[in-house]
């Protein structure tokens, strides 16, 4: 694989431009259309920002990598780690000077929040367990808000932001509670609470999400569709948070393929 491609992991930056346009598809239908610039300058961001963060990422963990992950770019001697540091630097940069391009000032916050958030992340609460936990949470939920930005219509996205941020809280709480016995150099909530205390914890943040889920269809904005599609999802959470007391693994991958069923649900409640 080519070095920059395995550095950057250009699939999730092409997931999280996926995630960008399903949210101004929520936000604003087939009038997307009418926003075809801020679309691509947002896709900017988000690429430059995954780049920015997945490089930081293994600039930081290139001594741990050596052991775990030997094939990678840094450990491997492909890229050097000053050239790793100077890219991660250089792709924050961009990502906040083509946020400037954004309509409003809303968006330019969204993304300066994030990138905070994300340096926070990983030079402080990735090892925090809760805190980092939260951080990948809110993250993920601000990708949506920002889809909803950039065409003007943040708040038609609000809903599908916590349900994310939610999700995201519980199936990383489960990860967590999966990989108890090798997380010796983190703090996680399971290793603090114990992995039942924690599954609880992960349970409500699925169910709450539940709940969330029939606000769209009960204010008027969804119709039919979108309370049809997401029953689907919210089974899928529902039996997530019974199942991953005793098969973490299989909780986890639940909670992704629920999340998938929901994005489908509020895309047809956008263009329905």
């Amino acid at each position: 694989m080519n070095r920059y491609v395995q550095l950057f992991r250009l699939g999730n930056c092409v997931m999280g431009v996926i995630g960008l346009v399903l949210a101004a598809l929520i936000a604003v239908g087939t009038d997307i259309v009418n926003y075809l610039y801020e679309i691509a300058v947002a896709s900017g961001v988000v690429v430059t920002f995954i780049i920015g963060g997945n490089t930081l990422n293994d600039y930081l963990d290139r001594e741990v990598d050596k052991q775990a992950h030997p094939e990678r770019p840094i450990p491997s001697g492909r890229i050097t780690p000053e050239a790793a540091r100077l890219i991660a630097g250089g792709a924050f940069v961009l990502s906040l000077g083509l946020a400037v391009l954004l309509q409003g000032v809303l968006s330019f916050a969204v993304v300066l929040v994030a990138i905070v958030l994300m340096l926070a992340y990983e030079l402080r609460t990735k090892k925090l367990g809760l805190s980092g936990n939260l951080s990948i949470a809110v993250l993920t939920g601000m990708l949506f808000l920002l889809g909803g930005a950039v065409v003007g219509n943040i708040s038609a996205t609000l809903a599908v932001a916590i349900m994310a941020m939610l999700a995201t809280l519980g199936r990383e709480i489960v990860k967590d509670v999966q990989d108890m016995s090798s997380d010796y150099d983190r703090r996680t909530l399971p290793q603090r609470i114990g992995a039942r205390k924690a599954g609880a914890v992960a349970s409500a943040a699925f169910l709450v999400a539940v709940a969330l889920s029939f606000e769209p269809y009960l204010a008027g904005r969804f119709g039919l569709a979108y309370l049809a599609a997401v029953l689907f999802a919210d089974a899928i959470f529902i039996y997530c948070s019974i199942v991953h007391f005793r098969n973490p693994m299989q909780g986890q991958r639940l909670a992704k393929y629920g999340m998938l069923t929901a994005l489908v649900a509020f895309l047809l409640g956008g263009l329905l």
